[in-house]
């Protein structure tokens, strides 16, 4: 009986050329092109490789660091496979890392827009990193639901103006690769491009990052993808969360054009982590009954930001000034 892999004892299988491209040794591997790129994640997602040839080919990329163009054409790759119905949304925002030293006060931002009528579509992952609270658990325990399919995020736009869908729900087969951060010990290249799916074809896109030297890479696929509004920030803890204890660089596209600026920091000294992320203290805040210094100011910043990316103001000061506004004037029972 012939395994999957001696099959390819006399002839060589269709995937190891993208293999040989980004490993073939350190003065003859090189990035793989646009195409390249398109073409290898294709195979990818339509489970036309093995096991041992995508382990490879995710570290090899892990360690040189994926190109624009191999981000852009990971990214096109799964948008293409997917089979969504075409929704009105007004800003697609990331979340895939989790919070460990402060609450998801990012969360308050996006559901404090829906609020005002401002479509958000949220979509993540969880678990794939250990000690870490995921937006998915927070959202449950708010009583926000969790989307399984586009029929769903529809429903929940009608109802709510927020909707959020797991990976999982997404692609599963990006939900399993994500998932091999405890195995392999490493991130991949998959925490970066699902953070850019965008899969409702959203008019405004937001992605945060862990490291600095990925601002840039985010910003210029997105541009490459075709992405008219977007912002690329390193938010806290990795999630798109303005920290106000440091300065914030957006490096983001503004109506097709690409754009820099940077936000002051805010505090004088460096904020307390909490000691335990209680969700019940969170709820407080969302509803009004306690009050969280850092808390609120990262809650109104981050919202600020979102409102300048959809166009909802001409600037920076006025997008700040309209987001105390709305926090002021939430109705969190709503």
């Amino acid at each position: 009986m012939q395994t999957k892999k001696n099959i390819y004892k006399d002839f060589e299988h269709p995937f190891a050329q993208y293999v040989r491209i980004v490993g073939k040794g350190k003065n003859g591997a090189r990035s793989l092109s646009y195409d390249e790129a398109y073409q290898a994640f294709s195979m990818i997602l339509k489970d036309e490789v093995l096991d041992v040839q995508l382990g490879a080919f995710l570290m090899l990329l892990r360690v040189k660091e994926e190109s624009v163009d191999e981000l852009a054409g990971f990214v096109q790759a799964t948008r293409d496979q997917l089979n969504f119905k075409n929704l009105d949304v007004d800003l697609d925002w990331s979340s895939y890392a989790g919070k460990r030293k402060h609450y998801p006060w990012f969360l308050l931002a996006a559901l404090t827009l829906a609020q005002q009528g401002y479509k958000v579509v949220m979509h993540g992952a969880s678990g794939h990193t250990i000690n870490r609270l995921y937006t998915e658990q927070v959202l449950e325990y708010l009583g926000y639901a969790i989307c399984q399919n586009d029929t769903d995020v529809e429903q929940q736009l009608q109802q709510r103006n927020f909707a959020y869908i797991p990976l999982e729900a997404i692609s599963p087969i990006l939900s399993d690769l994500i998932a091999l951060r405890n195995i392999m010990g490493l991130r991949s290249p998959i925490h970066t491009l699902a953070r850019l799916i965008n899969p409702f074809n959203a008019k405004a896109t937001m992605q945060a990052i862990f490291h600095p030297a990925y601002r840039a890479s985010h910003q210029q696929a997105a541009f490459k993808l075709g992405y008219k509004n977007s912002a690329v920030i390193k938010g806290e803890g990795g999630e798109f969360e303005r920290n106000p204890d440091a300065k914030t660089l957006i490096c983001g596209i503004k109506n097709g054009e690409l754009y820099e600026h940077e936000l002051p920091k805010l505090t004088v000294n460096r904020s307390p982590i909490e000691e335990e992320l209680d969700l019940a203290v969170f709820k407080a805040v969302w509803e009004g009954q306690q009050s969280h210094e850092y808390g609120e100011i990262a809650v109104t910043e981050t919202m600020g930001i979102a409102l300048y990316t959809m166009g909802a103001c001409d600037s920076f000061e006025e997008a700040m000034l309209k987001a105390k506004e709305l926090w002021a004037n939430r109705k969190p029972k709503s």
